[in-house]
């Protein structure tokens, strides 16, 4: 095995861990357990992410992008924008019923609560998540829909929209407090958030940077 294979092996190893370990024990996880999880020490985390807050970002780095590579497969490239929107709901929602999907709402609520608590930490989870998003924001614009094309600005204006829905529904979904939201209900809500001129055409104003598009 080379060095760079060796590196890689324990930054998944550490990465597959922080995830059972967070997702379990939440903020209490402490940065040896997770070590001891992955088979390695303390110091390869530091070595790797830098600090127990560098290994989180990255966790969810790793959570977001293969989500994000699957919805760039369950979208339709030359959809229109409902249709898109339709198609990701209705991977969204077949997301919670994954195995994972409890540990996964675990993970999300820790995360949040470190944020809460943190200022520094909360930015920096953040900027994860935007880094991640810039990609919806791609896969929607230029769609079209109501007899023009979808802006960067309102593509964004969208995506975070469309998150806050999805996020509290499956939330909903996996605590059982949603019984009646199926894979229907998902691309039903979807559709008319979507359609509503509110969020499609927010108005004047610049498109957004495309360093910094949510």
């Amino acid at each position: 095995m080379t060095r760079a294979e060796a590196k890689e092996r324990n930054r998944r190893a550490l990465l597959d861990a922080a995830f059972h370990v967070v997702s379990r024990e939440g903020h209490r996880a402490k940065l040896d357990v997770i070590a001891a999880q992955a088979g390695l020490t303390t110091g390869a985390v530091y070595s790797l992410f830098g600090s127990k807050d560098g290994l989180l970002a990255a966790l969810i780095d790793d959570r977001l992008r293969p989500h994000h590579d699957e919805i760039a497969r369950a979208i339709p490239a030359g959809a229109d924008l409902l249709t898109a929107v339709e198609s990701f709901a209705r991977h969204y929602r077949r997301s919670a019923d994954a195995p994972t999907a409890a540990a996964a709402l675990s993970l999300q609520i820790t995360l949040l609560d470190m944020a809460l608590h943190d200022t520094g930490r909360g930015a920096r989870f953040a900027a994860t998540v935007r880094e991640q998003e810039t990609r919806l924001v791609a896969l929607f614009t230029g769609r079209s829909h109501d007899g023009g094309a979808v802006t960067p600005r309102q593509a964004a204006r969208l995506v975070t929209a469309l998150r806050a829905l999805f996020v509290g529904l499956t939330q909903g979904v996996v605590l059982g407090l949603a019984p009646d939201a199926d894979e229907q209900f998902f691309a039903d809500a979807a559709r008319a958030l979507a359609s509503r001129a509110t969020l499609v055409d927010p108005g004047p104003g610049p498109d957004p940077d495309p360093d910094d598009t949510v």
